[in-house]
């Protein structure tokens, strides 16, 4: 493999990381809570500039940052994420979320409303978010720091190649949370509650589980990791507001093809639609980079329809998956 290509699949992996975590967060919700949750990848990118307000205020360009304020940016922007999933849970969902005794109101991925609601959600973030970064596009700074680790930000490899240190550590860190993630919520008592949630509400709610905290619970971990992909996919490069809604389909692309539910499907099918996105590029032209996502989640709803469509979940060892 050329050194160009190998730049090329590094840094569509490293993409795809990010957009495995925000799938993952994705499928969390839509595995719980039967609800498609469009607006994540707004939330995702609201996150990142809510954390940036708050730290470095509304600057166009990047600021120095102090270890001190290094840290407060990316616990401010991870903890932005989990409150503005968390808002979106409390305004859209929990409201109008049906008693789990109510038979004929039970499958809640068939209510138009809450698909609209939560695109009204992220309509709105844009616009609060446009108000106040109204810039075209904003140079966040780097919380992690990782050029600055060799004089030029390069990773050098026998041969004479040489690759991005930051994709490398975007890549591990974001592949290492999403296992942990993962694995978390397979084994822990939350993990268990959002099983049984899943799997059969009233059953749950019987049991003595709220099914109302397991949901808002399930949006505030996709909050998280919505705030942790925004860490990791901000810095180094020009970012807008805007770019929320594309993220959000790209995640949603990952989501369908990793099977919608499945935790580890999702964080695969991220690293293959990242992958797809830099292949598409270098081949065929800058143009086909976020085509190339939309045209396979077109592609996967016209040939799997039911990707999306919120069946049975049932639990397995490697994590939610969707049965039937």
């Amino acid at each position: 493999m050329d050194g160009v290509l190998l730049q090329v699949v590094l840094a569509g992996l490293a993409e795809g990381a990010v957009l495995g975590l925000v799938a993952l967060g994705f499928s969390l919700v839509s595995g719980t809570a039967r609800v498609l949750h469009f607006a994540h990848g707004d939330i995702t990118m609201g996150a990142v500039f809510v954390g940036v307000l708050v730290v470095v205020g509304n600057s166009p360009t990047a600021a120095g940052l102090t270890p001190l304020t290094s840290l407060l940016l990316v616990l401010s922007i991870i903890a932005a994420g989990a409150v503005l999933s968390g808002l979106v849970a409390m305004l859209v969902v929990l409201p109008n979320l049906p008693s789990v005794s109510d038979e004929s109101r039970r499958r809640l991925a068939g209510v138009p409303g809450w698909v609209a609601g939560g695109l009204a959600a992220g309509l709105l973030l844009r616009a609060v978010l446009g108000l106040l970064f109204a810039q075209q596009s904003y140079a966040v700074p780097d919380p992690l720091r990782v050029d600055a680790l060799t004089p030029d930000g390069l990773l050098r490899l026998p041969g004479g190649n040489t690759l991005a240190l930051r994709a490398v550590v975007v890549l591990v860190i974001g592949v290492s949370l999403g296992l942990i993630a993962e694995r978390s919520v397979v084994r822990s008592r939350f993990g268990r509650s959002l099983r049984a949630v899943a799997d059969d509400p009233a059953g749950a709610a019987l049991c003595g589980v709220s099914v109302r905290r397991v949901v808002l619970g399930a949006f505030l971990v996709a909050g998280l990791l919505a705030g942790a992909a925004g860490v990791l996919a901000a810095p180094g490069r020009a970012v807008s507001v805007d770019e929320g809604a594309v993220l959000g389909l790209e995640a949603a692309a990952a989501a369908v093809l990793g099977g919608v539910g499945s935790l580890r499907g999702a964080m695969a099918g991220g690293l293959a639609v990242g992958l797809l996105q830099a292949i598409a590029g270098y081949l065929l032209g800058a143009g086909f980079y976020d085509l190339a996502p939309l045209a396979l989640l077109v592609l996967l709803l016209a040939v799997r329809p039911q990707g999306v469509a919120v069946r049975s979940f049932a639990w397995r060892a490697n994590g939610w998956r969707a049965s039937g």
